[in-house]
């Protein structure tokens, strides 16, 4: 069906396969003999033999595979991975409570029953400072409500939530006895087992922005397709919400008024599963699921991606016991290393940014999924299958960059003033991460190196170009450049900050043996890069969607 639709589509061109061609047979080649050297290197680099050793042994920890210390020295993932003995008896008792209400009807509805659980996980996870969410989220609601279709709405709830994102991070989560005196000193006693509150408010402040925003545009009905129908029930006139025919509908299209109250509102914002990390769901997205289930959910796809997730998660246990990137950019242990050390460190520091991100997103997703709502996967491609900037951030954290579409680029003015909006839309996001100097320079360098990207594409069409020999290699050799410009951002945003990228660039530009080793990765990049385009196309001649990212 799929590929019918493709194959009579005037706008899409299919081309004939590459795979057993002879220049892919030669890439191939390369393929077996670089990618196993790059691991040799890095592996290489982690042994106790290594003069750097001493210099980061003290940020590995005790492993269980074969003896071998594991690298656990990333703060966020060492969180996650040190918590999932505690996580998975509070997913169990969640799921099986949840089930046991629909059964046994012990609250009226599930949303009643999902807002009950929400609150006792908060309570464990944040203690007494649950109060101080309640306070804050409940702010955004009479904002929400009060000004409903003015303009003051988005204007207040935007000032406010950038507001709150500030002070959470000045005032470091507040305490109660600096407030309101020594007096209420013990209800800084019981923080819970997550005491960093603030740290993961940022995720919730994304859903009272949807709240508001869904709310606002509902009031001013700024939609073409119909959000409800007039019935008569007994006798009487009554509006009734209509089934969403597909995912797109159920973000777009309007609520009942009734269904934007304060208790949908709580439920939403304070959802379990999707509570400390997302992905994100927007607001009519997920009450729309409460009355009608997504049609997504099977136990089949439920089962794989469950066998998925355990893979990936015992795929990482064996990076972190054999590469030791992580502990070697945190001690700076890389003196007299090579260029290609140096490269390796930081490109397998992506790797793991990649992984470390993709475990807990899969892990809360298939939480919500178990849960009965659907929510959709933030990484859709391999960190290393990338080649485009602008395609990155669509398949990377997919979520937030549709919530960041929907609240702020299209309200922005859309593709008509792209230049100028990315600017906006990667401030936020940087300042969204963290409050530091170096995400800012992060989203600043993403904007920076879009724009090559971006002019480049509009003028060197496929349309214009596409059938000329060169166009692929030309497009290879653009592309080169994309990925170079993209790992110098992510190292210096999330790996190994301004200063690491300075050593790396000053051993790269500064010898000769660094200027070779340049050369010699722009071709292996490019050779990727090739085999990049081969699977999009491979992606369209059998109709999945995916091409396009």
């Amino acid at each position: 069906m799929m590929n019918d639709s493709i194959n009579n589509s005037p706008k899409i061109k299919l081309r004939p396969s590459r795979w057993r061609t002879k220049e892919f047979y030669f890439y191939y080649f390369c393929f077996c003999i670089v990618v196993p050297y790059m691991f040799k290197v890095t592996h290489d680099l982690s042994k106790k033999t290594h003069p750097n050793y001493p210099k980061y042994e003290s940020l590995l920890s005790k492993g269980w595979i074969f003896g071998r210390q594991v690298d656990n020295s990333d703060a966020q993932y060492g969180q996650f991975r040190d918590n999932i003995p505690k996580l998975l008896p509070l997913v169990f008792t969640h799921l099986i409570f949840n089930k046991a209400n629909q059964h046994y009807q012990w609250l009226s509805s599930k949303l009643k029953f999902s807002l009950l659980s929400s609150i006792i996980c908060i309570l464990l996870l944040h203690g007494f400072s649950t109060l101080k969410i309640f306070f804050l989220v409940s702010i955004n609601y009479i904002i929400g409500r009060r000004f409903k279709s003015s303009k003051w709405n988005p204007a207040l709830t935007w000032a406010y939530n950038l507001f709150v994102l500030f002070i959470n991070e000045y005032y470091d989560g507040y305490r109660f006895e600096h407030m309101f005196g020594s007096a209420f000193q013990w209800l800084d006693q019981w923080e819970g087992f997550q005491a960093r509150w603030h740290i993961l408010f940022n995720f919730a402040m994304l859903r009272l922005i949807s709240f508001n925003m869904d709310y606002y545009w509902a009031c001013n009905e700024r939609t073409n397709i119909s959000t409800v129908t007039t019935r008569k029930v007994k006798g009487h006139e009554k509006q009734v919400y209509e089934l969403p025919h597909t995912d797109k509908e159920r973000v777009v299209k309007p609520l009942l008024d009734e269904d934007y109250n304060y208790f949908n509102f709580l439920a939403y914002v304070l959802y379990t599963p999707l509570l400390l990390c997302g992905p994100i769901i927007t607001f009519n997205d997920f009450i729309s699921q409460f009355k009608y289930r997504s049609k997504n959910l099977t136990r089949r796809y439920i089962a794989f991606y469950t066998i998925r997730l355990i893979f990936v998660i015992l795929l990482m246990e064996v990076i972190l016991h054999y590469l030791y990137v992580v502990a070697i950019s945190k001690a700076k242990a890389w003196n007299n290393d090579t260029p290609l050390e140096l490269s390796m460190i930081g490109y397998f520091n992506l790797v793991i940014i990649w992984m470390k991100l993709l475990i807990p997103w899969r892990f809360f997703r298939l939480w919500s999924l178990m849960d009965g709502i659907w929510v959709e996967e933030n990484m859709v491609r391999c960190m290393s299958n990338n080649f485009s900037a602008q395609r990155f951030w669509k398949s990377w954290h997919r979520t937030f960059n549709r919530w960041t579409i929907r609240y702020i680029y299209i309200p922005l003015g859309g593709s008509k003033y792209f230049v100028y909006s990315i600017w906006v839309v990667f401030t936020f996001v940087a300042l969204w991460h963290d409050i530091e100097l170096k995400l800012l320079a992060w989203g600043w360098l993403i904007c920076l190196f879009l724009l090559p990207e971006i002019i480049a594409s509009r003028i060197f069409t496929e349309k214009k170009y596409g059938d000329r020999s060169y166009y692929r290699f030309v497009c290879g050799m653009g592309a080169v450049v994309n990925i170079l410009m993209m790992m110098i951002a992510n190292l210096v945003g999330f790996a190994v900050g301004l200063d690491g990228i300075k050593e790396l660039l000053r051993n790269i530009f500064g010898t000769v043996n660094g200027l070779s080793f340049l050369i010699s990765v722009a071709i292996c990049l490019f050779i990727a890069v090739q085999i990049m385009f081969e699977i999009r196309e491979e992606e369209k001649r059998r109709g999945d969607p995916k091409w396009k990212m």
